[in-house]
């Protein structure tokens, strides 16, 4: 994990008297991990939700039903909706989702992809696709953790 990234928006967050959780279903915890490795991580982590599927994604995170089962719950407003409904649930001030694919399915065309979001006091900050390279599906996994990270400090740093 990228110890210099997690470390910086770790003090972004405490600096700021700020919070996040987090709601993932690709990374599986790894980006709960993540952030509970940073140094006083209990001053800004407030913690998170791994979802996998459409049954605990629509109850826990609210996610529209209808959308989620057409896309299998893998699309850009599920990814939003998720960091939107984690910030209520953790009340926290940020909120940090993912959703998408870490091996190839046929619901996924045979395609790696991912969709992330990343919400502040209710509104979408940034958002976007990761696709990664080949690998086995936990270095996939890792792969979006850490591209996630990257785009949440940048997110922080311009906030």
């Amino acid at each position: 994990m990228p110890a210099d990234i997690i470390q910086s928006i770790g003090e972004m967050l405490i600096n700021r008297q700020q919070s996040i959780a987090v709601a993932e279903s690709v990374t599986s915890g790894y980006m709960q991990m993540a952030l509970s490795t940073a140094v006083d991580a209990a001053k800004f982590y407030q913690g998170g939700i791994t979802a996998y599927n459409l049954g605990q994604k629509s109850r826990h995170l609210h996610i529209e039903p209808i959308h989620a089962m057409a896309c299998n719950c893998v699309s850009e407003q599920v990814a939003h909706e998720m960091a939107l409904q984690v910030c209520n649930l953790f009340n926290s001030h940020w909120g940090l989702a993912i959703t998408g694919y870490a091996s190839r399915v046929p619901e996924s065309n045979n395609e790696l992809f991912a969709y992330y979001a990343i919400a502040n006091a209710g509104i979408i900050m940034k958002s976007g696709r990761i696709e990664p390279p080949d690998g086995e599906s936990d270095q996939v996994q890792l792969y979006y953790t850490k591209e996630l990270l990257k785009n949440l400090e940048v997110v922080l740093e311009h906030a």
